[in-house]
Order: C-alpha cells, then sequence, then structure tokens
C-alpha cells in the first residue's frame, strides 16, 4: 500500500514505457509531485493503463500524471487513440457555423479526456489560449483562431467536454505566445508589445475561462519587457500581480519545461525551479534530462503550502472513471468519435505538411 506523502513541486518524466528503478527513486522522491508522459512511454492503451496504476500506486495522494495532448501536431498517444484535429480545424468551422464548432469543440475535449482518463491519465495541458497572429510556427495551427472571443468560446466548450470526460483543464501559454515568431524551446522569444495591447487581445481568453472555473494555467518564456524583464513563468507581476490579483486565478499554475532555452535566463536548473516557485508557480516541470531533475529535487528547498497542495487536489482525474473496454461501448462516446472524424475532411485543415515538430513540451 503506498506510503502517505504530500506532493512535491516537481513533475518529471520517464524514460521508457515501465518504470525503472532510477524512476521509482525520483518518483519516490518528497519533492516529486507528479509525471509527465511523452511519446516514447507509450505503446497501447493497456500498456499506458498499466505504467499508470504502476504510477498511482507509489503515493497517497497518488501522483498527478500529465501529458501534452491536444490533438493535431501535439497528441503523444496515437495508436489506439481516437486521432484528433488540430484546433484550428475548429476555428474554421467556426466561420461558418459557430454552433457547430462549439458542438465539436465539446466532443474533441469529451474524447480527449475520456480515452485519458480510461487510461489514468489525471490531466493533458490543454486547451491552447494562444491567439493566431500569423507569426509564430511553434504555435500555429495549435491555436484555435486569430479572434479572442472565437478563441473563449471555442476553448469553453472544449472545457465543458473534457469535465463531462472527468479531466480538468489547463490552459497556454499566459499570457500569450502567439505574437512572437521565436520558438521557446530553443530560443528566449522577446514580445515588445505594451501590457495594454496584450491586454486587450491575449488575455481575454484567459480572463473568459477563468470566469469559467479555469482549474490550470502553463506561462509562457516569453519575456514582455515593457511590462517586466523577467519571462512570464519566472515574473511575481505577471503571476502574482496580474494572474492572482488582478485576474483572479484560484487554480494551479505550472512552470513550462524549465530544461528549454527560454528558461536559461532565470540561471542554474535549481534557481530556475527556485524563480518559477517564487513568482507563483504550484509545480514545475523538468523534462528530458534526469541528471537536471536530480539536480532540482535535491535542490529545491522550498516546500508547497496547504493552499498549493489543495489546487493541485483539484486535478485529480475524476474518480470512477469508465475503462477502456466499457468506454468504447457507450452512445455517447460513440457518437462523439463519430463527429470528431468528420472535422476537416476534404478541406485540408488536417493536411500538417510544412508544420514544424513540436517539442517534447509543448
Amino acid at each position: 500500500m503506498a506510503a502517505p506523502v504530500s506532493l512535491g513541486y516537481v513533475m518529471l518524466d520517464l524514460q521508457g514505457k515501465s518504470l525503472g528503478a532510477e524512476d521509482r527513486e525520483r518518483l519516490l522522491h518528497p519533492q516529486t509531485g507528479g509525471v509527465i508522459l511523452f511519446t516514447r512511454n507509450y505503446e497501447s492503451p493497456r500498456q499506458i493503463a498499466e505504467l499508470c496504476r504502476e504510477i498511482h500506486a507509489l503515493r497517497d495522494p497518488h501522483l498527478l500524471i500529465a501529458v501534452d495532448h491536444e490533438g493535431g501536431r501535439v497528441q503523444r498517444f496515437r495508436e489506439g487513440f481516437t486521432r484528433l484535429p488540430p484546433m484550428r480545424a475548429l476555428g474554421e468551422i467556426w466561420d461558418e457555423h459557430p454552433q457547430r464548432a462549439r458542438r465539436l469543440a465539446h466532443d474533441a475535449g469529451y474524447v480527449l479526456a475520456a480515452e485519458l482518463r480510461a487510461c489514468g491519465v489525471d490531466l493533458s495541458f490543454t486547451p491552447v489560449l494562444d491567439l493566431d497572429f500569423g507569426n509564430s510556427a511553434v504555435i500555429g495551427n495549435r491555436a484555435f483562431h486569430s479572434q479572442p472571443q472565437v478563441v473563449s468560446e471555442l476553448a469553453v466548450a472544449l472545457m465543458e467536454g473534457l469535465r463531462q470526460g472527468g479531466m480538468a483543464a489547463v490552459g497556454k501559454h499566459f499570457p500569450g505566445h502567439g505574437f512572437v515568431a521565436a520558438d521557446s524551446h530553443t530560443d528566449v522569444p522577446v514580445d515588445d508589445r505594451s501590457f495594454t495591447d496584450i491586454e486587450v487581445t491575449d488575455l481575454l481568453p484567459f480572463e473568459h475561462l477563468i470566469r469559467h472555473d479555469l482549474a490550470g494555467i502553463m506561462p509562457a518564456h516569453v519575456i514582455y519587457p515593457k511590462v517586466d524583464d523577467k519571462p512570464a513563468g519566472f515574473s511575481r507581476l505577471w503571476l502574482a500581480d496580474i494572474l492572482r490579483n488582478r485576474m483572479q486565478f484560484q487554480g494551479v499554475i505550472f512552470s513550462d519545461d524549465l530544461s528549454m532555452e527560454g528558461a536559461r535566463v532565470a540561471g542554474s536548473i535549481v534557481e530556475r525551479g527556485e524563480a518559477a516557485i517564487e513568482a507563483g508557480c504550484d509545480m514545475v516541470l523538468v523534462c528530458n534530462n534526469p541528471a537536471a531533475a536530480d539536480e532540482v529535487l535535491a535542490g529545491l528547498a522550498s516546500k508547497p503550502s496547504a493552499v498549493t497542495l489543495a489546487r493541485l487536489a483539484r486535478l485529480h482525474g475524476k474518480a470512477h472513471a469508465p475503462g477502456w473496454i466499457e468506454l468504447k461501448g457507450t452512445e455517447t462516446y460513440a457518437k462523439a468519435v463519430h463527429a470528431i472524424a468528420a472535422i476537416g475532411m476534404g478541406s485540408g485543415n488536417l493536411n500538417l505538411a510544412g508544420a514544424p515538430p513540436v517539442g517534447e513540451r509543448g
């Protein structure tokens, strides 16, 4: 039986499709609070369900299990899972049929969540709330639309579908990554707009979803120098003053991956973790670098507060979710999958040729 251990600040990854001795040691560390899964960890629905059972059995309360599973280019589990469209396909449908687009967004959220919950995954880092300004290749067709109101409406519909499937939503990348061309996986993007310009565009979808009880937000590794000289994920101004106080966000703030190039300005890997927590993050991600994960686990001095632990508890997936076989037999699921299968067919919406791959952190 799992020993009672409070969740820690760190979400880290695994090396393979099953737990090795080093994985178990890291997951049992008191500073660990979650696991993020990638394509390398996936073989089949049965295999990933068994891996999730192993992870959940290690701790009480159980570690959060997350994945980047948006649709389109960013869908870590494919074989055996429903292929989800890029969110832009829904935005294109909106331009002609807004009500149909809302229904399809709800169906996509429901199928996304129901399939992941059937395998034991607690949450996906979705929806993308960035606006498509036509500048960012790394965002591109991951964004619903260029108009804030359309992004807001479709994201709420997707979030309601996620809830029906037993999963909370995590919006990204606050306060908006769509305006800059640079990719924070490989660069340090700088957005030179004023706060007013960002407020009347990029912030609107975040504000809209917060009013609908958004459970989590991930900030961008982007610097907005006319607001603060630190990337948003390391900025108390952005996270504490604007997001918490001004926008009244009460959910979990996840850092983006501290191993990304856009995070290097905050110092060593441990300094990045401490800076993100000091700025207001409730959980920090360290991916694709086991040595860095070990450094962070050993070096973090901070301990999560009772408030942070309460926020994290909300992100555990809904209990008693249908298993894979039971889910496949339900009429609600069958109808939603059928609806999604028709999205974009014949219109080129699912053609991803020329789109750059998204790194192993979306």
